[in-house]
């Protein structure tokens, strides 16, 4: 059981590390800065409850020929999702403490299935981790990039580095 926490803790401290790195250089094209900010958030406040938001879109109980005709003005046109929140604060401590509980969470969970292997090397290691990190990628970054039009590219470089990196570090550890 030492073996697994030590695995799944340094397994952890990767993935927060990588993300770390991550998003403070690949991810900008998936926070870009508007020299309009100021004036689309002021349009916005006071108007939506906190949530998602996709528009256009016809309301939950439109019939099918109601939102037909609701969204068909809009085709060929502007389109947006947004994230409203309408109270900003940078409670990084907290966020950090989660996102380091999950990533210690996700490692555990490898180190469990590689505990599943008849045997264990670094090249099974390295490669089944990936296809984790891909997994994840394929169906969750991948997917919304499709129906929504985003950049997925830095959510492909994140499901393969850390995952292959966090690998040969399992292969190794759980090896000896």
């Amino acid at each position: 059981m030492k073996k697994l926490i030590i695995g799944a803790f340094v397994g952890g401290l990767i993935l927060f590390f990588w993300q770390f790195l991550s998003w403070s250089f690949l991810h900008n094209s998936q926070m870009q800065y508007s020299p309009n900010q100021e004036e689309i958030l002021g349009l916005l406040e006071g108007k939506l409850e906190p949530g998602q938001y996709m528009m256009p879109r016809a309301p939950l109980d439109a019939s099918m020929d109601d939102a037909q005709k609701m969204i068909d003005p809009y085709i060929g046109k502007s389109w947006m999702q947004i994230s409203y929140h309408n109270n900003f604060q940078m409670t990084m401590g907290m966020n950090m403490f989660r996102g380091f509980v999950i990533d210690f969470v996700s490692a555990f969970l490898l180190c469990w299935l590689f505990g599943k292997f008849r045997e264990i090397n670094i090249k099974s290691t390295i490669l089944s981790s990936v296809a984790v990190g891909l997994i994840g990628y394929f169906t969750i970054s991948y997917l919304n990039s499709i129906w929504f039009q985003t950049d997925s590219i830095p959510d492909l470089i994140d499901a393969i580095v850390p995952w292959a990196i966090i690998g040969a570090w399992l292969g190794w550890w759980l090896k000896r």
